[in-house]
């Protein structure tokens, strides 16, 4: 009977385009089937069965939490938690964790065109022996910003800013095998190819517009998650070839980066039954 009725929820709309507030007005989450499930493309799609990162954990806290955005499939919260507790204990260091995604996924109104199916998730720069000494208040946690590894309007690693550990941490994060790829500026990029040129895990980073205050950790689509849509395969090589020396070339600077919301996305049908279900 469930199975009927769940059928013939989905029979109702082939297609949802349902808007972004619509999504971000959602606080709960929900879960059709059996078990979580991460639904149609990192930038159109949605999550059933999402569990929430708490504010606090073995090393790491929650960075803007009044945005509603610690929401992931349990892989993705799993990942979290783990990579926040091998930090911790090798390097006495707390990770600063930024956006996941919304309860049941789905578009954003604001900050991202991917982080819909719960796989995705900001990580800081800023990793803070202050924080790792104590809880961070409302206030920090809502004010404080990541600064840049950058110096100002350059392609130029700041060395006050850029740590060793930076360099292990996406190397622990990159070697996980749940680890899809994971986004950085071009000049991180470029920064790890010069230290860690034989490293195998450099494949998995890839440059990327913005990214100068964090890097983006994006999982592989869970196992048994039949209508996850995968991202193409990454090239064959570590990336630090000619196609990492286009990102300063004068092409790059004058290319258009890709727009934050993509126009008329639409996602699965499926998201739509997530999206109604009480």
């Amino acid at each position: 009977m469930k199975f009927s009725v769940f059928i013939l929820l989905l029979s109702i709309c082939l297609e949802c385009a349902s808007s972004p507030n619509d999504w971000a007005l959602i606080k709960q989450v929900t879960q059709i089937g059996d078990s979580p499930q991460s639904i149609g493309t990192y930038t159109a799609g949605c999550l059933s069965g999402a569990v929430s990162l708490p504010q606090n954990g073995t090393g790491f806290q929650l960075m803007r939490p009044t945005r509603g955005r610690n929401f992931g499939h349990p892989d993705l919260v799993k990942f979290i938690e783990n990579l926040s507790q091998t930090t911790h204990i090798k390097y006495g260091e707390v990770l600063l964790i930024g956006d996941l995604g919304q309860p049941r996924g789905g578009p954003t109104p604001s900050g991202h065109r991917s982080h819909q199916t719960g796989l995705d998730v900001d990580i800081w720069y800023l990793l803070s022996k202050q924080a790792a000494t104590r809880n961070l208040n409302f206030n920090e946690r809502e004010s404080w910003n990541a600064p840049s590894v950058l110096i100002a309007k350059s392609n130029t690693m700041d060395i006050h800013q850029w740590f060793s550990n930076h360099e292990e941490i996406l190397g622990l994060a990159a070697l996980q095998p749940e680890v899809d790829r994971i986004f950085v500026h071009a000049s991180v990029k470029r920064q790890l190819c010069l230290n860690k040129s034989n490293a195998s895990w450099l494949r998995k980073i890839r440059p990327w517009w913005g990214h100068d205050d964090h890097f983006h950790v994006r999982l592989t689509c869970p196992f048994n998650n039949k209508n996850c849509t995968p991202q193409e395969p990454l090239p064959a090589g570590d990336g630090c070839d000619a196609s990492l020396n286009w990102w300063f070339s004068e092409e790059a600077k004058t290319s258009v980066k890709p727009a934050k919301k993509p126009e008329n996305a639409v996602l699965p049908a499926l998201c739509d039954v997530v999206l109604k279900k009480k």
